[in-house]
């Protein structure tokens, strides 16, 4: 894992000495991402600086070092993430004649786009990556992402410069940075409390979307190519349409065989390899999987808190100890959160509020005391329909459509200038606007939009200010595209796909652990997992009111039932409890009249 920046400067008026110094400065951002070598590649006469910062996972020789040079000498590349089947591509290769002389994935990446070219070798690769490639013969940069969105790439022009890094703090570091507040996207933060990409809470800087290559030719500055390789919709599309047609059993083993092959490859590094492990289904899927292929105890870590309400820890303990793990468990405090707090605008750069960026930042630096990788089960709530609002949301549409459609328009009649008023006269349950959600709710005219409203932190940000424009997302009026003969559970599914996931789940995931270089890997990401899990019928995903139901016979093959009758917790934190107990004072602090009005 590492972290990867770069210029391009149109205007060729930099020298090589200045172009190295500039790039350098944007990595040494970054070397939190990449604490074990850093590397500069210059062609001061297209204006070009690449820049990396590597944490060595595989091959840790020197050999492995980036920027790399195919050994044709047309491409070079500042890759960030893995390649897990770069040993099955490496074979193919050295069949059709090249030779490697070292072992690191991002030789064998460089090595493919020169056998196939970028828009063929992109699809053959399985993995996570945020990859920088510039062609010297026809002078076109490529920025590659992933196909789910693990790893971070943004992008954007300052006048005549074209900058590119993984993280925004890289661009504060060019001399010529200067980018206003997007205030859509700030709009969008106040719904989300993430900023979905290709949205930045800059107005001149980009998200690479997921699965996509974002082509900039030198020589016409102005064109920038935004070409998807990969499609998620399209996923979604052909496995709605080709349903599995197996008996529940068929698919319970093939899931269970592309986990131990997803799993399985993620397992291999030249550094110590443990997971993160929870005790709910996820997670202890992948480490049953991972226990079932390891000739040696697996190292699993999990958080706990004093709170029952939220300390998953005993239930860790128990898969822990049925697997024989080496289990380590780290118990926080509102101590230790208020500790971490200080530190999280500088680990996500731009507004992002999920709570669970303390306790993942916290077992992510526990974790890296031990180890340098880990597995996590993110993905699979999103896959298999672990949501529970997924059904809240299908039940809440079929009660609706039983309302009149006369009390419905009440709902989009009804101002917030009433608000105060009908507040004193409503049951608690409804009080603080909680009636103006169950209204918008009854107002909505379709499935997603009622979604939208369950989601949506707070439903109309535009009210907060003048010039609040919200842009168009997957979340947004218009919804995501239309898929035929996709059920209705699939739709909020697909929704979570294209938002919540890439860019909150993995967001959180990525800068946590990233800030104390550890690289995490998610095998339910695997987009063979991906594309199988769009295929499942409804009934696979869903019975008798619970979701994840074909994941759970995958479970059950290695764990006894009782180890997975509990109910779902979520990975959230006891945040009313601190905030009304230890951390009250310090949240009052922040929230003194006289304070905002010093910083406003």
């Amino acid at each position: 894992m590492c972290g990867i920046a770069g210029i391009m400067d149109v205007r060729r008026e930099q020298g090589a000495s200045v172009l190295h110094a500039m790039a350098s400065r944007m990595t040494q951002t970054l070397s939190h991402r990449g604490p074990d070598d850093s590397g500069i590649w210059v062609d001061a006469k297209v204006g070009l600086a690449l820049g990396h910062r590597r944490l060595s996972i595989l091959d840790l020789s020197p050999l492995g070092r980036q920027p790399m040079t195919s050994a044709c000498g047309r491409y070079v590349v500042s890759f960030n993430g893995e390649l897990y089947n770069f040993r099955t591509l490496r074979r193919e290769l050295e069949e059709a004649g090249h030779g490697f002389r070292g072992r690191s994935d991002t030789e064998v990446l460089v090595s493919a786009v020169s056998q196939w070219g970028v828009e063929a070798a992109v699809p053959r690769f399985n993995g996570m990556f945020a990859i920088a490639l510039w062609d010297r013969q026809l002078r076109l940069l490529h920025l590659v992402r992933d196909r789910m969105g693990e790893k971070p790439l943004y992008y954007g022009w300052l006048g005549q410069t074209f900058l590119f890094a993984s993280e925004l703090k890289a661009f504060k570091a060019h001399p010529e940075f200067e980018s206003p507040i997007d205030r859509g996207a700030l709009a969008l933060y106040l719904r989300h409390n993430y900023i979905p990409a290709p949205y930045s809470i800059y107005a001149r800087i980009s998200k690479v979307p997921p699965g996509t290559i974002v082509t900039v030719a030198f020589d016409r500055p102005s064109i920038v190519r935004i070409a998807p390789y990969w499609s998620l919709v399209g996923v979604a599309e052909w496995g709605s349409a080709h349903p599995f047609q197996g008996e529940a059993a068929e698919a319970t083993s093939c899931l269970d065989a592309l986990l131990q092959e997803a799993v399985g490859i993620r397992m291999e590094a030249d550094v110590p390899l443990g997971a993160f492990l929870s005790g709910g289904i996820d997670s202890s899927t992948v480490v049953a999987v991972m226990q079932a292929q390891s000739a040696k105890p697996v190292r699993t870590f999990s958080v706990g808190f004093e709170d029952d309400r939220y300390n998953e820890a005993p239930h860790a303990r128990r898969v822990a100890e049925h697997f024989g793990t080496d289990h380590t468990e780290l118990r926080v405090s509102a101590a230790d959160a208020l500790e971490v707090i200080p530190r999280m605008p500088a680990v996500y750069d731009e507004p992002f509020a999920d709570s669970s960026q303390i306790p993942t930042y916290l077992i992510a630096a526990l974790t890296r005391q031990h180890v340098t990788v880990a597995l996590s089960g993110d993905g699979a709530d999103e896959l298999f329909a672990g949501y529970a609002r997924y059904l809240e949301a299908v039940r809440l549409w079929n009660a609706k459509r039983a309302v009149p459609d006369a009390l419905a328009a009440l709902g989009r009649a009804v101002t917030r200038s009433q608000e105060g008023r009908l507040d004193r006269f409503l049951p608690r349950r409804l009080s603080g606007g909680r009636w103006r959600k169950a209204l918008e709710m009854l107002s909505a005219d379709s499935l997603e939009a009622l979604y939208r409203v369950i989601v949506s932190h707070w439903n109309e940000p535009p009210l907060i200010g003048s010039g609040l424009v919200e842009p168009a997302t997957a979340l947004s009026h218009a919804g995501p595209p239309h898929v035929k003969r996709m059920d209705r559970v699939g739709r909020l599914m697909l929704v979570d796909m294209m938002t919540y996931l890439p860019d909150d789940i993995l967001v959180k995931v990525d800068r946590a652990s990233m800030a104390v270089s550890l690289e995490v890997r998610v095998p339910y990401l695997d987009h063979r997992v991906v594309e199988f899990a769009w295929t499942l019928p409804p009934s696979m995903r869903v019975r008798s009111g619970r979701g994840k139901w074909v994941l759970r016979q995958v479970l059950q093959r290695y764990v006894p039932a009782r180890l997975l009758d509990r109910q779902k917790m979520g990975f959230g934190i006891p945040l009313d409890s601190w905030l009304r107990g230890p951390l009250r004072e310090w949240a009052e602090s922040l929230l003194d009249r006289k304070r905002l009005v010093d910083q406003n």
